[in-house]
């Protein structure tokens, strides 16, 4: 999924051009590492460049369902609960909506143990690769937060593997014990500025908290599938790691990057970012999927813009109320 969140306010949620702004904004974006995971085998009749749409959906939704968290708890601290309330109203339908549609057409959640191999893929990639790139680059562009905090979610990646292997074992042989579920260190962000200097440095954030975000979607899906099938012991792993992703890795990455800003900003760039969901990005979407008999999804992609339009609104009629 290609990166593009961080932006001005002329660029939407959904603005599929790479840049990283002083304002951010909210982008519908690719995979980290390059393409998404081999979907299980009720996606796999799906046209290609329908997969890759539907994966850049549930990736921008997962984003947009976290950064909405943040800007309903500063709406909070600005004493304005009915636009916390609507943000965090928002976030429920892009997470419990609008990802749980998309899952099953990407074919995202498979048995436990396939969903076990996938995540352990996932984060053998970031604990390997990706966060020491990118600890690494920002050493040398002189952002030391950020190499210090890419360092640390390295390392906690790699002890989520590790669980995930030991979990995988367990489903299985049915022998041993799956592990007691990690606990997030609540990580508060405020309205701010970058923290950080370099555009390298930027856009690995963007990347990351994209990864992140998808991270904790993915893996409270994947819980909910454990509970299915009677396995709450797992389903507590996948929800304290989906917890740790988004109340830690995530909102450590929005601070440095200056995620939230004031809510009049926040409200504006929601509202310019649906409204580009609304009218260009799903329809195109839609007239793909159309053009090659993929209808479910195609209705996916219309419904959704259809709902991304009356976000919009209810955003305007907020930041009108604010003026």
């Amino acid at each position: 999924m290609s990166r593009h969140s961080i932006r001005t306010l002329v660029v939407g949620l959904c603005a599929l051009t790479a840049a990283s702004q002083a304002v951010p904004a909210l982008a519908l974006v690719a995979p980290a590492g390059g393409a998404p995971p081999a979907p299980h085998t009720a996606a796999r009749a799906l046209h290609a460049q329908t997969l890759a749409d539907l994966a850049t959906a549930m990736k921008g939704e997962a984003y947009a369902h976290a950064v909405y968290g943040l800007f309903a708890a500063e709406a909070d601290r600005q004493d304005l609960p009915a636009v916390g309330k609507l943000f965090r109203s928002t976030a429920q339908t892009e997470l419990h909506e609008h990802l749980h549609e998309a899952a099953p057409l990407l074919g995202m959640v498979g048995g436990n143990a396939a969903n076990l191999r996938q995540a352990i893929e996932g984060e053998t990639y970031e604990h390997e690769v990706m966060y020491r790139r990118f600890a690494e680059e920002a050493r040398q562009d002189g952002d030391p937060e950020a190499a210090k905090l890419f360092g640390e979610i390295a390392a906690d990646e790699g002890r989520h593997r590790d669980a995930f292997r030991t979990a995988l074992a367990v489903v299985t042989t049915g022998g041993g014990t799956i592990p007691a579920p990690p606990k997030a260190d609540m990580v508060s962000v405020p309205a701010g500025m970058p923290k950080v200097k370099a555009a390298r440095t930027k856009a690995n954030l963007d990347t990351a908290m994209h990864g992140e975000g998808l991270a904790h979607a993915k893996y409270m899906l994947f819980a909910a599938h454990a509970r299915q099938t009677g396995n709450a012991a797992l389903a507590r792993l996948w929800e304290g790691t989906a917890e740790v992703e988004l109340r830690e890795h995530f909102a450590g990455e929005a601070v440095l990057a200056g995620l939230v800003r004031d809510t009049r900003e926040n409200l504006r760039m929601a509202v310019t970012g649906e409204r580009d969901e609304a009218t260009t990005v799903y329809p195109g979407f839609a007239e793909r999927a159309t053009a090659v008999g993929d209808s479910a999804a195609a209705r996916f992609f219309r419904d959704t813009a259809a709902d991304e339009a009356r976000h919009a609104a209810a955003f305007q009629k907020a930041l009108d109320r604010m003026s």
